[in-house]
């Protein structure tokens, strides 16, 4: 029986083999989205597939509660020295789009599969429609690349060639792929080794045993910060600007419930499968870490002591029902699923906010934009593809401190790349990468400053991606009076004639000469901004983070030939605007909503989730075509049946949704 102590001890030594494993990949890999943005996540895994420990330097923190148990299962035959992996979003859940390889290696002990190591890394390429795999455009997980089901890769020790040669045959940069997925198998072997020291350390039967304590003192720990929270129920809908290109919001609804130790996050209310790329694949899995990331963000923050790892995963359950954009059917596309993961998180972030409003920030910018160029470098003549930089906003607003500048919460594992070492490997020039002034929400503590970046291409038709591009028209919100956050851009030759904004679209070609200029959201605002020091106010000013103009507008502060003038500013704040409500959302989701109000929504999702599936997307955008002039449930109503009239193929739906209607 492990006391405290004990565990502590394993935990600590099982801590530092992960980050062993993180520093190899990290030391060995070869794309800059590897070795310098950390997109990868390594771990050991128990005997039954639960990630039993993380890094915490280094790497993406999705993953603590990453189930493989559906992965191992579909490999027969495990010898030492074999390696197995996937990057099948479909076939078990485990990899959630096609970039991200996962890969697993068993680890024996006198003849018996003990533990397994485990992790992933983003390709840079897996070939498909697009450089890089990745747009919303695209609308089946066929155009997002190849794709390989759970199978061995290493055959004891041996890499199998033929798998290599087809992977190889369909990549962009397959140089940048092999050498990645040979860093992380040294990775995993580097794990092997770790928990084969720690057998000898604490002994087998201790060593199992203590996984399982892990396990169980991390679900121990998550149930009592849920026990810390006031029983009750609360909702929350965040949007992200586009269920495809160039067309209609896509809603995500929570219903967060909480009763002693449990809670269930139910989705019901959640737009249906996109005909695009902004599914996320669960697979209804009432725990996959994916639906639970933002849950271990709230976790984290109010118990930093906590251990990660799947025990967090076991105290909830969500619902989010079949055919919708958080649990799709195949062959939906699912490649730009972190885009809608991050509104996922926002949506968590502010049910929570509401049962414990005392304790959590604003909302972050959550719109981590990460920009691939593939250009031809003209003093090789070779073809480049590389990521750029992860252009990620602020976070929100904390209960004691500004949210943290240009490098937001739940955005802030994606480290940026140097841009010296951007410009040595890829033939960009960068004009501007910095902070952007005046794009944190205003508040007590005011919200995170976004980032923004210009760069220049030298070669004809350099082609950029520049996933996950939101918030162009829903800003991240403010809490407790609060304002919500300045919104994100992207623009081609910034203040030229030929200027084109290009608000989300993900996706541009450029010529020589060119520039392209992208900034990020801001994150949202907490407590009133005449509440926050005269002093802080000028300091943002003198720091560039705020302007004068705006320190006058939002915050009540009198700046004078750059001197703060105390009587105007005293004068100015008496005129106080009264808080109203828990969120401030800024007046585009205002005017959306005064339309699209809960009711309509609620009569949307009654329609169609009465239809089959792959009538409900088309469905929703006739009723948006439709909706001029409209509001409400009625209006839904109206719009459903006038566009049944154009479409009688459209079936009517479910019976019981078809009697509310009458």
């Amino acid at each position: 029986m492990f006391d405290r102590m004990k565990l502590q001890v394993l935990a600590n030594h099982a801590r530092a083999a992960a980050e062993n494993m993180a520093h190899t990949l990290h030391r060995t890999a070869h794309s800059a989205f590897v070795k310098e943005t950390e997109d990868f996540t390594v771990m050991l895994i128990s005997r039954r597939g639960d990630t039993f420990v993380v890094p915490m330097e280094l790497g993406a923190t999705w993953y603590p509660g990453l189930s493989w148990a559906p992965a191992l299962g579909m490999v027969d035959d495990y010898k030492p020295g074999d390696v197995a992996f996937t990057n099948d979003p479909y076939s078990c859940f485990v990899a959630t789009h096609a970039p991200d390889t996962h890969l697993w290696k068993p680890v024996f002990h006198e003849g018996e599969i003990v533990a397994w190591t485990g992790g992933h890394i983003h390709n840079t390429d897996m070939g498909g429609a697009v450089p890089a795999s990745l747009s919303r455009a695209l609308t089946e997980i066929h155009q997002e690349g190849i794709r390989f089901p759970p199978m061995k890769l290493v055959n004891e020790g041996v890499f199998d060639e033929q798998i290599l040669r087809i992977m190889t045959t369909n990549v962009r940069k397959p140089d940048l792929n092999i050498g990645d997925i040979k860093a992380l198998v040294g990775a995993l072997n580097t794990g092997e080794r770790k928990v084969l020291a720690m057998i000898e350390k604490f002994g087998r039967e201790a060593f199992l045993e203590g996984v399982d304590a892990l396990l169980d003192h991390a679900e121990a720990q998550a149930r009592e910060v849920l026990r810390g929270m006031p029983d009750g129920s609360w909702e929350f809908a965040d949007y992200a600007d586009e269920d495809s290109v160039e067309a209609n919001p896509c809603r995500l609804k929570l219903k967060l419930t909480i009763r002693g130790g449990e809670a269930v996050l139910d989705f019901t209310g959640s737009d249906p499968q996109l005909a695009s790329s902004l599914n996320v694949p669960s697979g209804g899995n009432p725990r996959h870490t994916i639906l639970l990331v933002g849950v271990y963000y709230v976790l984290y923050t109010l118990n930093p002591k906590i251990l990660l790892n799947t025990g967090l995963t076991r105290p909830f359950t969500c619902i989010a029902p079949e055919g919708t954009v958080l649990n799709p059917v195949f062959p939906a596309a699912v490649g730009m699923r972190s885009l809608t993961c991050a509104r996922l998180r926002s949506v968590i972030f502010g049910a929570f906010s509401q049962a414990v409003p005392e304790r959590l920030p604003a909302a972050p910018a959550g719109n981590n934009c990460i920009v691939n160029v593939m250009t031809t470098d003209e003093r090789t003549s070779r073809t480049v593809i590389a990521a750029v930089n992860p252009v990620v906003g602020g976070g929100g607003g904390m209960p004691h401190r500004d949210g943290t500048n240009g490098s937001g919460a739940d955005a802030a594992y994606l480290k940026n790349t140097p841009i010296e070492i951007t410009e040595t490997e890829t033939p960009v020039e960068f004009i501007k990468y910095g902070l952007a002034r005046d794009s944190g929400g205003a508040g007590r503590w005011r919200g995170g400053l976004a980032t923004e970046m210009a760069f220049r291409v030298f070669a004809p038709d350099s082609r950029i991606t520049a996933r996950n591009r939101d918030r162009s028209f829903f800003r991240p919100w403010g809490v407790l009076g609060g304002k919500a956050a300045g919104l994100s851009d992207m623009v081609v030759n910034p203040g030229q004639p030929e200027e084109r904004r290009l608000g989300n679209i993900d996706t541009a070609v450029l010529q020589p000469g060119d520039v392209l200029e992208i900034r990020s959201a801001g994150g949202g605002g907490r407590g009133h901004p005449f509440d926050r020091e005269a002093w802080r106010v000028a300091e943002d000013i003198v720091r560039g983070y705020v302007s004068p103009e705006a320190a006058e507008r939002d915050y009540g502060v009198v700046m004078q030939d750059g001197v703060l003038d105390e009587e105007a500013t005293k004068a100015r704040r008496a005129d106080r605007s009264p808080v109203s409500g828990h969120f401030h959302f800024g007046p585009e989701r205002e005017g959306y909503e005064a339309q699209w109000t809960r009711d309509a929504y609620d009569r949307l999702t009654e329609l169609l989730s009465g239809l089959p599936i792959h009538w409900r997307f088309f469905a929703k955008t006739e009723i948006f075509r439709r909706m001029k002039g409209r509001a409400g449930a009625q209006g839904v109503t109206e719009a459903f049946a006038e566009a049944r009239v154009r479409f009688p193929e459209m079936p009517e739906p479910h019976t019981a949704y078809s009697e509310a209607a009458e």
